[in-house]
């Protein structure tokens, strides 16, 4: 059967026809960017670096780079310059912005380094030839650790793509000489040796992976300058004070408490003081506690010790505040009485005689009964005066 083309799929392929263009078009009309934002390393380091040229990649390709560590696979984050054509490119001094904003200083931002080229499969794959190999060196490190009786922890260990260095991250209270181990290591995967010291933040950077709360430790994801967090975070947000439950995987307090410390400071400055007098639409009170996100306050009333619970707008003066247990007593005039004429006699015998027929058969009975008692009594005085 012949092949004929389609007409529709002819003038596809024609610029001119189109209304749209396809991705590789758009591709080679977009400018190759002069510098790159990347990140690399275990600690997710973040470097700006120029490229070698001609480079057009996206956001989140995967590039290889000579960075001040040697040459590594690195991630593509963002462009600096304006001249890139992608939406998602930022300019300098947002990058410095942010930077400063999110540690200044201690921000782990490096310039010194170059972008090569777009990573291959075949970079891919040796990457994850040495990405193997960590766990058969972490338990070959441990073991010489032992040899040399070493008071550390081997924690993680992170080569890169070149194989110029070879890292090592340990864990240790004390000071510890570890130049015999250096040399053991050295001799033994012929590569220049790095001891990195790490605290328990860092080390659930290289290590953990989920937090209780089902999402990545935040370390580990986005954070880069891990800030100390006090217990006066959590006691300001109401936080329950097991250790247990507010302590992550590095057993410190969790770096999302001071997420909203700022914003708690903020709404606790509206809040009035303890013991303090406030005056209320019932009367004036005496502040007992405070809600910082809701913006209420707990008020004990001065005159029948109730609580109750008012907005802060709705606080006032407690000198010119309501009193509503003062009643307002108001003296009436009192009516003269009225004078009953004749008239109004009248009426009321009327009345009378009104009840009295209403009332008839009642007293009928009432009367034949008084009857019968007088007869009795005069029947029995005869008798009596007989006998006499």
């Amino acid at each position: 059967m012949a092949i004929v083309p389609l007409p529709v799929f002819e003038e596809d392929a024609d610029p001119s026809r189109r209304d749209a263009l396809t991705l590789e078009e758009q591709l080679e009309k977009l400018e190759a960017p002069e510098t790159m934002v990347v990140k690399f390393g275990a600690l997710k380091l973040i470097g700006e670096y120029k490229q070698a040229g001609g480079i057009k990649a996206g956001c989140g390709s995967k590039l290889v780079a000579r960075t001040h560590r040697g040459t590594e696979l690195v991630e593509m984050l963002t462009t600096t310059c304006s001249n890139s054509g992608c939406g998602k490119s930022i300019g300098r001094d947002e990058m410095l912005e942010y930077i400063e904003n999110s540690g200044g200083k201690e921000f782990p931002f490096h310039t010194n380094g170059r972008v090569l080229r777009i990573a291959t499969t075949d970079d891919m794959s040796r990457n994850d030839i040495l990405r193997d190999r960590i766990d058969q060196q972490i338990r070959e490190a441990r073991v010489l650790v032992e040899e040399h009786r070493l008071s550390m922890k081997i924690v993680d260990v992170e080569p890169i793509l070149g194989e110029e260095l070879l890292t090592f991250y340990y864990s240790s209270d004390d000071r510890v000489d570890f130049r015999s181990l250096v040399a053991a290591l050295a001799s033994k995967y012929s590569t220049r040796i790095e001891m990195r010291q790490v605290g328990s933040r860092d080390e659930a950077r290289l290590v953990a992976d989920y937090e209780k709360c089902g999402q990545h430790c935040c370390c580990k994801s986005f954070l880069k300058v891990l800030s100390p967090v006090s217990m006066r975070t959590a006691k300001q947000q109401k936080q329950t004070l097991d250790p247990k439950k507010i302590s992550g995987r590095c057993g410190r307090l969790m770096c999302c408490l001071r997420y909203e410390d700022q914003t708690y400071r903020e709404l606790k400055q509206n809040l009035p003081h303890r013991k303090t007098r406030v005056g209320t639409e019932e009367g004036p009170g005496t502040v007992i506690d405070g809600k910082i996100l809701t913006q209420l306050v707990m008020v004990e009333l001065e005159h029948d010790r109730r609580r109750i619970a008012v907005p802060i707008e709705e606080l006032s003066d407690p000198e010119t505040c309501p009193r509503p247990w003062e009643k307002v007593v108001v003296y009436e005039k009192q009516k003269p009485k009225k004078k009953h004429g004749r008239s109004g006699k009248k009426k009321q015998k009327n009345q009378n005689d009104n009840d009295k027929t209403s009332d008839r058969p009642s007293v009928e009975g009432t009367k034949k009964k008084k009857r019968r008692r007088r007869r009795r009594r005069k029947k029995n005085n005869n008798e009596n005066t007989d006998k006499k």
